[in-house]
């Protein structure tokens, strides 16, 4: 049976392939985003085209240009949509631009996922499903990364963040009834991936000259999970009402940062020029998810191996970056 579902951030990278996702199984999406300018609004308004292209239907996708600390324009969306399932994807992200404007991160992290909460509460949504981060395990000593881990020591805004979100789920849990799951990511990436992330970056090195640190000599690990491996966790978690869980969604395979930068080299026949760089206080050694809980609850099983992952993204970065570059100069 089709729901209703509303995905936050739904011109954002992940955001805009879970709605694909829901839209070609039949769902109908209701998108929200503020297509704010953290990176190119063009792009997003390009991964936009990518969902709207994907609705059976004009009436199957509506799309929603506002912002999540808006409480009255939230209001609004779930009078005028009758939500099923609440999939809150919008976020500031990043470790270390968090650092530099942590109101801003904790105005749309923490109020903003608050005001989606009472939202769906009056409004009696009974699902809400949102994406968390690896980054709430901090300097955790515990491998793999288990969600049993108090996660009391965050070291970044972000990280702060994004934990304080999955409290304020166990509260309206606990007075509301509202199933919450929390589902924290580990290292996302593949096609429509942000110009931030690290994948991206080191092509946009090899092709376009833009100095990009390589932190501790690359001797980082980093548990890569492909961006349609964490979509169908996203999607089990919108169909699972579970009460309140937290939830590793990784690959349970952590790869060396200097290792994915010649996986990439390989791939593209040209080599990388990283410089070096310290570790940042605000950074970690390693992740490494234990995936056994979504396997258990969500029926997760991670299918793409990190160098056919590279390779994936490598063919979107072809066409959505090196051909439009082209086409533009």
């Amino acid at each position: 049976m089709s729901k209703r579902i509303l995905v936050t951030g739904a011109a954002g990278f992940i955001g805009s392939h879970t709605a694909v996702h829901l839209l070609i199984r039949g769902d109908s999406v209701v998108g929200i985003d503020n297509l704010n300018s953290y990176y190119s609004p063009a792009r997003k308004a390009e991964n936009l085209a990518e969902v709207t292209a994907a609705a059976h239907t004009p009436s199957q996708f509506t799309f929603v240009q506002e912002d999540i600390r808006d409480q009255q324009a939230l209001a609004r969306l779930f009078d005028a949509h009758d939500i099923d399932t609440v999939v809150h994807l919008a976020a500031m992200a990043g470790v270390r631009a968090s650092i530099d404007d942590p109101h801003l991160y904790y105005e749309t992290n923490l109020t903003g996922t608050l005001n989606l909460l009472e939202a769906a509460r009056t409004h009696g949504v009974k699902n809400f499903v949102l994406a968390s981060t690896s980054s709430v395990y901090g300097n955790t000593d515990r491998m793999p990364f288990e969600e049993e881990d108090p996660c009391a020591l965050p070291i970044a805004p972000y990280a702060a963040s994004k934990r304080a979100a999955e409290l304020l789920g166990y509260t309206y849990h606990h007075l509301h009834k509202m199933n919450f799951t929390a589902l924290r990511f580990f290292t996302v990436y593949g096609p429509r991936g942000r110009p931030d992330m690290m994948a991206y970056k080191i092509l946009d090195n090899i092709f376009f000259g833009r100095e990009v640190p390589l932190y501790n000599g690359g001797q980082m690990h980093r548990d890569w999970t492909y961006v349609g491996d964490i979509v169908a966790g996203v999607v089990a978690a919108a169909d699972r009402p579970l009460g309140y869980e937290l939830i590793n969604l990784g690959r349970g395979e952590p790869v060396l940062l200097a290792d994915f930068v010649t996986y990439i080299e390989e791939m593209t026949g040209r080599p990388a020029t990283l410089v070096p760089a310290p570790m940042p206080d605000a950074d970690v050694l390693y992740t490494y998810a234990d995936i056994s809980k979504a396997r258990r609850l969500l029926g997760y099983d991670p299918k793409v191996s990190v160098k056919e992952g590279v390779e994936r993204f490598w063919h979107w970065y072809e066409k959505a970056v090196l051909a439009q570059s082209a086409h533009t100069e």
